[in-house]
């Protein structure tokens, strides 16, 4: 079976990922800031849970360290924060503390998580990394939500370079905009579900081979400008 691993599994699209792969018999390790409180993995066939606090390098490292010897086919880098309150991100102000911890875990965790990973992922492996359509420079028309956007902007470099890098390796790198949808980050009044979002982005990324490295795709697979 081949084997997914993913990060921030136990709630919204993180879950759903692992519901939906899962159904189709995948082997999923569940990387999740506290096992304790992610009982909605429990009993899910072929789920293995397993701490990871992506805003700490040596937790990454331990939670690689502890996959060494296995194959990874395909590599989620789900897990991610809005940062500060809206006017704490905002041309009135800046929280600092709060832009680099926003940093910390939506542009940097997930290039080291894939890197401390690497030995594992096998040839015509996939890295699949959540960005977001607010991290579109050509598409920034609504400004606001500072750090977010510039995290999400600086992961897609980052991407972008693992793509170039690991061309020769045979690894497939993109970066996915899931849309708009109603998880406890979206929202009640999101128009995108959960299921339709993960649906979604697993069509591309079952499509996406290394001729795609390096884009960024809508979960519609729409290519989204950088």
């Amino acid at each position: 079976m081949p084997v997914l691993v993913i990060s921030g599994a136990n709630r919204g699209i993180g879950l759903e990922f692992v519901r939906q792969y899962a159904a189709d018999g995948w082997t999923i390790v569940a990387g999740v800031r506290d096992p304790g409180k992610a009982g909605d993995l429990a009993g899910l066939k072929g789920v293995e849970v397993v701490e990871l606090r992506v805003d700490d390098p040596l937790s990454i490292r331990a939670f690689a360290d502890g996959l060494a010897g296995r194959r990874v086919d395909l590599l989620i880098n789900n897990a991610g924060v809005m940062g500060p309150e809206g006017p704490d991100q905002s041309k009135e102000r800046i929280d600092v503390a709060g832009w680099m911890q926003t940093l910390q875990v939506n542009a940097l965790a997930p290039i080291l998580l894939a890197q401390a990973l690497k030995p594992s992922l096998a040839a015509g492996a996939k890295v699949v990394t959540l960005s977001s359509q607010l991290g579109s420079i050509t598409e920034n028309e609504g400004a606001g939500l500072y750090a977010y956007r510039a995290s999400k902007a600086a992961v897609n470099m980052g991407n972008r370079c693992l793509a170039v890098d690991w061309r020769d390796d045979g690894i497939t790198c993109i970066v996915l905009h899931p849309g708009w949808v109603q998880t406890d980050m979206g929202g009640p009044k999101a128009p995108v579900k959960p299921p339709d979002s993960v649906a979604g982005m697993r069509r591309v990324i079952a499509g996406a081979g290394p001729a795609d490295s390096g884009a960024f795709f809508g979960f519609d697979g729409r290519r989204i400008p950088w």
